[in-house]
C-alpha cells in the first residue's frame, strides 16, 4: 500500500508523465465522467508514447478509481462522485486544473467541518510529546523569516493538532490533506493583506488545547477559521 500523503507513481517515469497528462485531462473535464477514452492505438499515437507506457498509466488511473476498463467496451471515466479527491495525485491534478479560489473555498468548508472537533479532541487526548510538537510548530510560525517558512510551519501545526486527537482516523486525515493544506495556505498567505494576522488565532487554539479546555479549543478553532474565511473573502474581492 502506498504511504499516505505520498505520490503513488514517479513523475519522472514515462508512464508517470502520461498518468499526469491523462489525470489532468479528466479532472479538467477534457474527458468527462462517463466518456470513453480513445482506443489504445489512437491515444498512444496522440501522446507520442509507447503502448506499454500508456498501459502502465492506465493502471495508475484505474487504481485511483478515475477510470475502469471493460473488455469489448473500452476504458471509461468513472462518475466524479467516486473519485477520492484527497488522494495526493488526484488532488494535485485538481489543483492544476481548477480555479484556485474555488479550491480554497471548498477546502475551507471541509476544514470548518473537521478542525473544531479535532481541536476539542486534541484538548482532551494530547500527550506531552504531541503538545511539544504543536508548540514547536507554533514557535516556528512566530519566528518564520518568510512566507514559505510560515506556510510550512502552519501545515505542521495543523498536522500536529490532528495527530494529537488520539483518533487514528482523524490523524490519518491530517496526512492525507497535507498537499491541500500546503496549497491552500500558500495561495492565501501570498495574497493576503496581512498574512501573519492568523498567528494570535493559532496561539489561542494552542493555549486552549494545552489547558485541556475542549470547548474553548473548539471555539478558538472556529475563530481561526472565521478569520481564514474573511481572508478568502478579501482576496476574492480584489481578484481579477
Amino acid at each position: 500500500m502506498a504511504d499516505r500523503g505520498k505520490r503513488t507513481y514517479s513523475r519522472r517515469s514515462l508512464h508517470g508523465k502520461v498518468a499526469h497528462m491523462l489525470g489532468t485531462r479528466i479532472l479538467s473535464g477534457g474527458y468527462a465522467p462517463g466518456a470513453l477514452l480513445p482506443n489504445e492505438e489512437t491515444l498512444s499515437a496522440e501522446l507520442g508514447v509507447s503502448r506499454t507506457a500508456l498501459r502502465e498509466a492506465i493502471k495508475v488511473l484505474a487504481s485511483k478509481g478515475l477510470i475502469e476498463s471493460r473488455p469489448k467496451i473500452g476504458t471509461r471515466v468513472r462518475p466524479a462522485k467516486v473519485w477520492n479527491l484527497l488522494d495526493p495525485d488526484i488532488l494535485a491534478w485538481s489543483l492544476a486544473t481548477r480555479p484556485a479560489l474555488e479550491f480554497v473555498g471548498k477546502f475551507l468548508e471541509l476544514r470548518e467541518m473537521v478542525e473544531p472537533g479535532a481541536a476539542a479532541l486534541a484538548a482532551r487526548n494530547h500527550t506531552p510529546d504531541q503538545a511539544k510538537a504543536m508548540q514547536e510548530a507554533f514557535d516556528a510560525m512566530a519566528a518564520a523569516p518568510d512566507i514559505d517558512a510560515w506556510n510550512a510551519a502552519d501545515v505542521r501545526f495543523h498536522q500536529a493538532l490532528m495527530a494529537a486527537t488520539g483518533n487514528e482516523f482523524v490523524a490519518s486525515l491530517g496526512g492525507l490533506i497535507d498537499l491541500a493544506l500546503t496549497a491552500s495556505f500558500d495561495f492565501t498567505a501570498k495574497r493576503a493583506v496581512a498574512p501573519r494576522r492568523g498567528l494570535p488565532f493559532h496561539g489561542q487554539v494552542l493555549a486552549r488545547i494545552l489547558a485541556r479546555d475542549a470547548e474553548g479549543a473548539r471555539d478558538a478553532a472556529l475563530a481561526l477559521l472565521h478569520d481564514a474565511r474573511a481572508t478568502v473573502a478579501e482576496i476574492s474581492a480584489v481578484a481579477p
